[in-house]
């Protein structure tokens, strides 16, 4: 099929990509008790290598053992164990032909299991929105966090360097910083779940401080030829409808702050990557973080139709494509979308789903893949 702008190779800092087409970070929640990687990972991450993408991004793995961890059996890069079982996956994506990113993630007042505290952090009291997931093993209402110290701040910018160092130990082609989605950084950037009265309140550039502290601290520690990118979103796993409060003004302030900093992309998610996200007539988010930031883009948001795919990247969108639910369904997709082959729709039952679900539900063991 003709699909030249999705073939098309290109680069991330030093790394080759043979085609357009990333997978998207997915909570997996199939790691050990201790957070350590693991067999059903490494089949996991190995498929969609296999299947033609040209990068993977990992799921959220959580760099600390204090407060960080966010779901029961998230893997971790908080040890020396954890950065061992990574290796041999990293080892097989690699062979197979894709680069391999860690996203590091660090969960904040959202977080819904923690082997190490029963307490969450966030930068003020305030509870997040919504319920728990119940797929991943969460039941009711968040609990309401307590509000971060300068120390701890500290602390939690000391935890991202110190799992990106274990990150390149273990192989990865470099590291997403998780600033999306509800969590920990993301919580600092968000109007009504931050009322700190310091340097990391009050106004955007203060709310988006932690943020750009942590890239810059992150580059100094894995250097130059270390593959870095960020993750953001307007909506939170916790506020599906949350939208930045001033639209794309404010989005002009945080791409700005964001593109000083020694990134080599940034990668966004919304509902619809070619729907425009601060109202009608507005840009797309791709095209906000692409315009104000200058840094290559990932777009992520229902982009399993590779016509769609190529329409983003032609009319300049983003520079890339990540896929969530479509790869699971479609993990050959790139080989696929070469040949012109159907695409299957997604089906959860036929995703890994979590331990807890499966008992809870009664799913057919044979349901469930890898």
């Amino acid at each position: 099929m003709n699909y030249n702008q999705l073939f098309s190779e290109s680069k991330l800092n030093q790394s080759e990509l043979s085609n357009r087409l990333i997978v998207a970070p997915m909570t997996r929640i199939s790691a050990e008790d201790d957070g350590r990687a693991n067999i059903t990972m490494k089949k996991y991450y190995e498929r969609f290598a296999i299947g033609g993408f040209s990068a993977v991004i990992s799921e959220g793995i959580y760099p600390d053992d204090a407060y960080s961890q966010g779901y029961y059996n998230q893997p971790g890069l908080a040890n020396g164990s954890h950065t061992e079982s990574w290796k041999p996956i990293v080892e097989v994506v690699q062979d197979k032909g894709a680069l391999f990113i860690a996203q590091i993630m660090h969960a904040g007042g959202q977080s819904q299991g923690n082997s190490y505290t029963d307490e969450t952090i966030a930068p003020s009291p305030v509870t997040p929105k919504g319920e728990q997931l119940g797929f991943y093993g969460g039941e009711g209402s968040f609990s309401q966090p307590r509000g971060m110290t300068i120390e701890e701040i500290e602390k939690a910018k000391e935890s991202f360097k110190e799992s990106a160092l274990r990150a390149k130990e273990a192989g990865f082609d470099g590291v997403e910083i998780h600033g999306a989605n509800g969590y920990l950084l993301d919580q600092f950037l968000t109007d009504y779940l931050n009322n700190r009265e310091d340097q990391y309140g009050g106004t955007v550039n203060n709310r988006v401080r932690l943020m750009t502290e942590v890239i810059e601290l992150v580059r100094e520690a894995v250097g130059e030829d270390f593959i870095l990118g960020v993750r953001l979103s307007q909506a939170k796993v916790s506020d599906s409808s949350h939208k930045w409060e001033k639209g794309e003004s404010e989005a002009e302030q945080i791409f700005k702050a964001i593109g000083d900093t020694p990134l080599d992309y940034i990668h966004v998610t919304d509902q619809d990557a070619l729907e425009s996200s601060f109202g009608a007539g507005t840009k797309t988010l791709a095209q906000a973080a692409r315009n104000f930031s200058g840094h290559p883009v990932i777009a992520n948001g229902q982009l399993g139709n590779p016509d769609k795919a190529e329409q983003l990247l032609k009319e300049e969108h983003a520079d890339f494509v990540a896929l969530g639910t479509s790869a699971l369904a479609n993990p050959d997709f790139p080989n696929k979308a070469k040949f012109g082959m159907d695409m299957e729709e997604f089906d959860f039952k036929k995703t890994l789903l979590p331990k807890a679900y499966i008992k809870e539900h009664e799913v057919e063991k044979e349901l469930v893949q890898y």
